[in-house]
């Protein structure tokens, strides 16, 4: 029986490995391999934590009993001091360490912040297969006459390769800016309650080794409690520009099959219109663009809450990102996936 809404993003049209990354299984062990390694840094620099405790972190990374949590944040109202009580009840002579000196923004930015960059490094690859895949269509008709538009009116000839590397363009622009973000990419580290680092005397060395410890060059120099929301407002304006890529080829191509000059793939035993079966629609690509639209709308929503995060902090922004963030990422993986599909397979007449 499936009497409970599923996110179609999830059901029809995202990856396994995408919606692997944002489960909250691999949020949570995230949370878990973060506390690991504040008690790790912490031992290191001179505070009272033993290896026994450590180790015992160590071992229970991925056990985690979700109903323990449930039923602990629905006493506490608190959903990282949930997850601490779960972990302390896996690793009880570490329950006491867990989460010392750290805010929740400890686990939930970082957290983040790791999930948000794997995310785009594994957008990267599936934008470089669709450029691959265009290339070498590009190549194989550089040669081949079709008639030009302009208005969308008969224009001066071009060639069909040529038209292509217009798409291409337009995607490896997309691979350029998502490479800035990536490269401009900080850790938010292990700051005080309100930014200022107080907890400790000095942090910097611990800041260092957590960021490096999870692949980050460097911490932002200065923060509030959380990471800044400008990082969301880019990334979902990175993944904005993916989709404005992707609808601009897929109408291009929609276009181009109702003149029959080109055509998406279309599989044998397709069936076309459930009363026309003649018919071929262009449905990828029309999936390419719907995805896409509500991809461009979603990112509208970072700049609203990076404008209103209220001097050091404000939590309106919390049940917020955990829709539009993830969903971006989801939508961007669907709509690259179906260019891969479209772009390996499409017939010239």
């Amino acid at each position: 029986m499936k009497d409970v809404y599923e996110n179609p993003l999830c059901s029809r049209y995202a990856s396994e490995q995408m919606q692997h990354l944002f489960s909250p299984q691999w949020k949570f062990s995230t949370f878990r391999r973060l506390w690991l390694a504040l008690a790790e840094s912490e031992q290191e620099l001179g505070l009272p934590i033993t290896q026994e405790q450590v180790d015992e972190l160590a071992a229970h990374i991925t056990d985690i009993d979700y109903d323990i949590a449930a039923q602990r944040e629905r006493e506490v109202r608190h959903d990282v001091m949930a997850h601490v009580y779960a972990y302390g009840k896996a690793a009880p002579s570490a329950a006491g360490i867990i989460h010392l000196g750290a805010t929740s923004c400890y686990v939930t930015d970082n957290a983040d912040l790791i999930l948000y960059r794997d995310g785009l490094v594994y957008l990267r690859r599936q934008l470089l297969a669709v450029l691959a895949n265009l290339a070498a269509f590009a190549e194989k008709y550089a040669a081949t006459p079709t008639l030009g538009y302009t208005h969308y009116q008969p224009a001066q000839p071009v060639t069909v390769g040529k038209r292509a590397t217009l798409w291409m363009q337009d995607l490896l622009a997309d691979v350029e800016e998502l490479d800035h973000v990536l490269s401009t990419l900080k850790f938010l580290g292990c700051r005080g309650t309100t930014g200022t680092e107080a907890s400790f005397m000095d942090l910097d060395e611990m800041n260092r080794r957590l960021a490096a410890s999870f692949g980050f060059k460097e911490c932002f120099p200065v923060c509030g409690q959380t990471y800044p929301r400008k990082v969301d407002s880019r990334i979902l304006s990175c993944l904005s520009g993916i989709a404005q890529s992707a609808y601009r080829m897929a109408n291009d191509i929609r276009l181009l099959q109702h003149d029959r000059q080109l055509e998406e793939p279309f599989e044998t035993d397709q069936i076309g219109s459930s009363a026309m079966a003649y018919k071929r629609n262009p449905m990828r690509c029309e999936r390419i663009c719907s995805l896409s639209r509500y991809l461009m709308a979603d990112a509208m929503n970072a700049p609203m809450t990076a404008s209103v995060q209220w001097m050091e902090r404000t939590l309106d922004d919390s049940a917020n990102r955990r829709i539009a963030l993830p969903e971006g990422f989801l939508c961007a993986d669907a709509v690259l996936r179906l260019c891969q599909n479209v772009t390996a397979g499409l017939h010239v007449n």
